[in-house]
């Protein structure tokens, strides 16, 4: 069989392009004992990703030039000589950016019994929502009496982020980028949107619309946004930090903010946490969520880009503010 497999082909500078990317085609051998034959069916593309393009040690690896990059990705099982995946199983894994793949299974894992698209495996019941449930439940235990603020608050993340902390009664206070995505996540339930890009003083803006101060900053952007919920933080706030999609595309190091001591001053908690260190709590996150899901009590928005030629573009698309909810390629 034929695969198409997206390789990175130069490091970025900034915003990728697509001259950093090659479609490469491969013909892929007959499965072996105990291997099977997935085509994929959908991929992820996430901020996370452009980090990885940099060649430096980090908690997880950089991705290798010339080599096919590597996702989330839900596939079907098509040729099986393994009895634990026979053909027609559906899996999640790790080998997007290609569409289909040769495994051993033990990169697979077989998607739950759950009456749902299975695209919402890569969104709401997938990585997106395990970091932001796992954000409020275990890193910061998040308390019904928080104001919480939340940057990105439209993306894949960021959304899930409002909605649960809704559920946990807190008073929720949402940044984005548009007054489309404002739309989008005032139908969410928050309490109040701040578009950023409309603003002349973010700090200003969230004072207004926190005058108790918040208590909690989901923080997925940095910069500016970073500065201005430590201006506005109460006392012993907590700041889980999932990301800082701001400085992912900086070509050189971006200043940080000039507030910092109000880590100290304001005795502060500030918790960075990568997702994969709470893959075990996957079982119960996703019982939680299903359960919302059927009550009609967390709403799921996808972007959708159509065939692997555009999965290019809805990464590019993933910093220049062109998703709400999760950004995924329908293979």
């Amino acid at each position: 069989m034929k695969s198409q497999q997206i390789h990175l082909i130069s490091r970025p500078t900034g915003l990728p392009t697509a001259d950093n990317f090659k479609s490469v085609e491969i013909t892929l051998p007959a499965p072996g004992q105990g291997e099977v034959l997935v085509k994929n069916t959908w991929m992820s593309v996430d901020p996370y990703m452009r980090p990885r393009m940099i060649d430096r040690e980090s908690y997880i690896p950089p991705f290798q030039l010339d080599e096919v990059l590597e996702g989330g990705a839900i596939g079907e099982v098509i040729e099986s000589n393994n009895s634990n995946f026979p053909v027609g199983t559906k899996v999640s894994h790790l080998s997007g950016w290609r569409t289909s793949f040769i495994s051993d299974g033990t990169d697979l894992t077989v998607l739950p019994d759950i009456e749902v698209p299975e695209q919402l495996f890569l969104g709401t019941l997938g990585m997106p929502g395990l970091t932001a449930w796992a954000g409020l439940t275990k890193v910061i235990e998040l308390k019904e009496s928080d104001t919480i603020f939340v940057s990105a608050a439209s993306g894949a993340v960021g959304s899930i982020v409002c909605q649960i902390a809704k559920l946990k009664g807190c008073k929720v206070i949402a940044s984005v980028g548009s007054d489309e995505k404002a739309e989008f996540v005032k139908a969410l339930g928050v309490d109040a949107v701040i578009n950023y890009k409309k603003v002349d003083n973010l700090t200003e803006a969230l004072e207004k619309a926190a005058p108790e101060g918040i208590d909690v900053y989901f923080e997925n952007v940095g910069g500016e946004h970073l500065e201005a919920a430590l201006n506005v933080m109460n006392d012993y706030g907590r700041i889980p930090v999932c990301g800082m999609i701001s400085s992912y595309n900086a070509d050189k190091p971006t200043p940080g903010p000039s507030n910092l001591f109000f880590i100290n001053s304001k005795k502060l908690t500030v918790q960075g946490f990568i997702v994969i260190d709470y893959f075990d709590c996957f079982p119960e996150f996703v019982a939680q969520m299903a359960n919302w899901m059927a009550e009609g009590k967390i709403k799921s928005e996808e972007t959708i880009y159509h065939g692997l030629d555009n999965a290019v573009d809805a990464f590019i698309g993933l910093f220049e503010g062109k998703n709400k909810g999760k950004m995924l390629v329908k293979l």
